[in-house]
């Protein structure tokens, strides 16, 4: 699973840290002088909550308060499967964006599942995932979020993007209409092969058509370790990244991602002068939901502290 677009809905850190960050000043800095008052801003994605969401104990229109109660967040990325038949419900939409404003916390995007293959070899299926994706468009512009993270699909490669740049396409200049970002994430398939992502960045080659990288959604091997050079990868989307995902498994008694170095990660993010969100993708099964995220949150905070 499971962000973030340059200053237009208010949610990077201000003019004044981006330049800075160009400047070269060190990425907590640059976050300390800018921010709006708080620092630089980490999000929360809501499959960290996947299991107590699924569950029941708590429910999407919660979200934004726990993000902020529990774990003092100030960012939510929504997952649709967890409002999968609200997306025009008007009444639902302003209710969830009410309780985000009510705790101070930013509509930052929604991650869409289950509407289609954008790469299908049939050009009416094609089609039809797009079409299935723009009531997304339309419920991202009405919590103020400022994109979407699609699935790109499973029929294509590095030589051939043709059909799925298309499909890509299409949706985009629907997001353009409704001033929405349109972003891929490394998910599984075609999608976490970085050569494959980057040449649909270049065939769409639009500045709101951009790239969601996640940290850990990389291919592995059978020994568990992760098949290509993570950071390289992560380096090689970064200049078409509207978001970052910051997946995260299990931690070390120092604090540390297992199995990810998250300072190097971070330093690659620095360097791309990127300055939105990043999101906490807690998926480990060791610790509770709640203690993966609140200890993703401590190593993100001692990073960026520098």
């Amino acid at each position: 699973m499971s962000s973030s677009q340059t200053s237009r809905r208010g949610f990077l850190m201000g003019g004044m840290a981006a330049g800075l960050l160009a400047r070269g000043m060190p990425l907590a800095r640059a976050a300390r002088a800018g921010a709006r008052g708080d620092g630089f801003k980490i999000s929360l994605a809501e499959w960290s909550l996947h299991k107590a969401l699924f569950a029941g104990t708590i429910k999407n229109l919660d979200f934004p308060r726990i993000a902020r109660e529990d774990y003092g967040i100030a960012g939510v990325e929504f997952v649709n499967q967890f409002f999968k038949d609200k997306a025009h419900d008007e009444a639902y939409l302003k209710d969830l964006k009410t309780r985000a404003n009510d705790h101070g916390v930013t509509c930052v995007l929604i991650m869409v599942d289950g509407e289609g293959d954008m790469s299908d070899p049939d050009k009416a299926e094609r089609a039809k995932a797009v079409e299935n994706h723009k009531k997304w468009i339309d419920a991202a512009a009405a919590l103020g979020c400022h994109s979407i993270r699609i699935n790109t699909g499973g029929h294509y490669s590095p030589s051939d993007v043709g059909a799925v740049a298309d499909a890509c396409s299409a949706l985009n200049a629907y997001g353009i209409e409704h001033k929405i970002g349109v972003i891929c994430e490394n998910h599984g398939g075609p999608s976490s092969d970085p050569n494959a992502l980057i040449a649909l960045m270049k065939a769409v080659n639009d500045k709101n058509f951009g790239t969601l990288p996640d940290f850990g959604n990389f291919p592995k091997g059978d020994d568990g370790k992760y098949a290509i050079d993570v950071y390289d990868a992560v380096e090689r989307m970064m200049p078409y990244a509207k978001g970052v995902s910051a997946k995260s498994h299990d931690f070390d008694e120092q604090g540390n991602e297992t199995m990810l170095d998250y300072p190097r990660l971070m330093k690659i993010v620095e360097k791309a002068g990127y300055s939105g969100f990043v999101g906490i993708e807690y998926e480990g099964e060791r610790l509770s939901e709640p203690d993966g995220i609140r200890a993703t949150k401590k190593l993100l905070d001692k990073i960026l502290a520098g």
